[in-house]
């Protein structure tokens, strides 16, 4: 029988190559992707065309994390689009993946599943605190005394296999694992069109990971990244 592993799936680029290399590893994917209330909802669209391709199932959760606010994904916070800088951005939303990892657990253990994926990476942009190694090894340590299949011995693994890659060496892991990048989207601030804005911190890097790849780049820009 195929295990399943739940893939958070959040419509970026790096969320789709996380659910391939669970596809590629053997898993049936559960995608979940969580409607939190961000203002670049076209995210939610390129989520359900990447399900389409990847996922075995797609759950759509609702969520309104505006309600809290705090974040300039969740409130009327200006997006920064001066260049990528060293502190935890504005960007940044409170306990984000804490919260989505807590709601694919529950996902999991519902679905029988035991392995969770997610799509954080590290090395290229570590100005996010939920996405360094320390917080998957704990959340890990978590999921396994704070449920019952972990309790009675059924081991929970949360896997991030992006966490050590370069943005060059995620775009290089789309061309080899034949994915189309132009499903996904990445930006922060996307114009009316749903074009990426090119300016802001995600677009950036986006950009310089294909360029620095040496791989021709899919995303439409309204304005092409520096």
């Amino acid at each position: 029988m195929t295990r399943k592993a739940v893939v958070l799936l959040s419509g970026g680029l790096d969320s789709m190559v996380s659910a391939a290399i669970a596809r590629e590893q053997g898993f049936g994917v559960l995608a979940l992707t969580v409607n939190y209330g961000q203002r670049h909802s076209v995210e939610l669209e390129a989520a359900k065309r990447i399900a389409a391709e990847l996922a075995d199932q797609h759950v759509v959760l609702d969520l309104d994390l505006r309600k809290f606010g705090g974040s300039a994904l969740t409130s009327d916070i200006a997006v920064p689009k001066a260049g990528v800088g060293e502190a935890i951005p504005v960007t940044y939303v409170p306990a984000r993946n804490t919260v989505f990892l807590s709601l694919a657990l529950a996902f999991a253990e519902s679905a029988g599943a035991r392995d969770l994926f997610i799509g954080v990476n590290a090395l290229d942009y570590s100005g996010y605190p939920d996405c360094r190694p320390d917080f998957i090894d704990a959340f890990e340590r978590l999921a396994n005394i704070a449920t019952k299949a972990g309790v009675e011995g059924e081991r929970i693994a949360i896997h991030a296999p992006l966490q050590h890659m370069t943005k060059a060496d995620i775009a290089r892991e789309v061309d080899r694992l034949g994915l189309d990048a132009g499903l996904s989207h990445s930006c922060y601030d996307p114009a009316a069109d749903g074009a990426h804005c090119g300016l802001c911190d995600a677009c950036r890097l986006r950009s310089k990971g294909f360029a620095e790849a040496g791989l021709p780049d899919p995303t439409r820009y309204a304005e092409r990244p520096e």
